[in-house]
């Protein structure tokens, strides 16, 4: 019989549950002994916990956020807070730990297996951008939201003749933008992979009102920049260095309304993308995520994150994961770009 632990990361997302679900279901019909650890990383270094059982998991699958709670805490950036985190594994009695997050949360996963902890990882990350994995839990629930968004927002639009700027989530990679604005019929579609062009996004719904269009859809990524950088709402960093991002949605409406005169409107969808209930896919997918991290305890695969390559779940170092981030590419973007206007 082993003791694992576990714990969620960095910014929740619908599908935690199903894999936190999937991992105690697995080890505990092994005999084993489950500690959920309470709000990421930071659980661990204050030693905060919750054993984990049957009874604690009922009704979880189709509950968005997270029964453990998180926080973007990083033991790496405050001195002494690594060698909390170890004295509280040995502490704790544990055999092999279960971190699922997204770059950040694994980045330190990653660390710490290499300074001796068995650790295994589940990817997490509502935009999709990590590496070595096709898609992430939560992604997909995000951009059916968005989607739903867009839909209803494109009635308004038209009723009103208005452009309607439309801001998702999106730090550093498009993924949210480019597939809920593909299929939610966007008429421009910005990324932070792409510097925007503000002429070319204006000649586009120049082009449109030409032909009779009076109202047009754009989607832009919070993270999207112009040649003079991101739109930051504040300069505070979190615990993993991130600044605040936001604003672009306002910033850009008012250069479209001031180079166009047509009349514009913004609608920031913000933390609305994370709530609520998962999708059948993202439950599916968290629970074959979760179902694979206990797998690769069982198997001492320590070092290694759940995956998904095509239709199958695999292994994949968490070295590589965390190597880099998966960015649109100019291919992908190219298909939004043949809907434009």
């Amino acid at each position: 019989m082993s003791k694992t632990g576990i714990l969620t990361g960095g910014g929740d997302c619908p599908g935690l549950n199903a894999v936190i679900r999937a991992v105690v279901r697995k080890s505990l019909n092994e005999g084993n002994t489950i500690i959920g650890i309470k709000n990421g990383w930071k659980g661990l270094i204050e030693n905060d916990t919750m054993e984990l059982t049957l009874d604690s998991i009922s009704g979880i699958l189709p509950k968005g956020g997270t029964i453990l709670g998180t926080s973007r805490t990083n033991p790496y950036k405050n001195d002494g807070d690594v060698e909390k985190v170890k004295t509280n594994f040995k502490k704790m009695k544990l055999d092999a730990l279960v971190a699922i997050g997204g770059e950040d949360t694994l980045g330190v996963a990653n660390k710490l297996y290499k300074e001796g902890l068995n650790i295994v990882g589940a990817p997490k990350t509502i935009d999709n951008d990590l590496n070595c994995t096709d898609y992430t839990f939560g992604f997909d629930t995000a951009i059916n939201i968005a989607t739903e968004c867009i839909d209803r927002l494109h009635t308004t639009a038209e009723s009103h003749h208005r452009i309607i700027v439309v801001e998702v989530m999106g730090r550093h990679a498009g993924w949210i933008a480019l597939e809920s604005g593909i299929a939610g019929g966007a008429d421009v579609i910005l990324l932070p992979e792409f510097p925007i062009d503000i002429t070319d996004v204006c000649d586009i719904l120049k082009r449109r009102k030409a032909r009779g269009k009076n109202f047009s859809i754009v989607v832009v990524a919070e993270g999207a920049k112009f040649k003079e950088g991101l739109i930051l709402q504040e300069e505070k960093l979190d615990s993993f260095g991130h600044v605040r991002l936001g604003g672009i949605g306002n910033r850009l409406a008012k250069m479209i309304e001031e180079k166009t005169g047509f009349e514009t409107r913004v609608s920031v969808l913000g933390h609305i993308q994370r709530g609520g209930s998962p999708t059948a896919f993202d439950r599916i997918l968290g629970t074959r995520f979760g179902l694979k991290a206990a797998e690769l305890i069982k198997n001492k695969k320590f070092g290694y994150m759940a995956s998904l390559q095509g239709n199958k779940i695999v292994e994949v170092p968490l070295e590589n994961a965390v190597a880099s981030l998966k960015l649109v590419d100019k291919d992908f973007y190219n298909i939004a770009r043949e809907f434009s206007g």
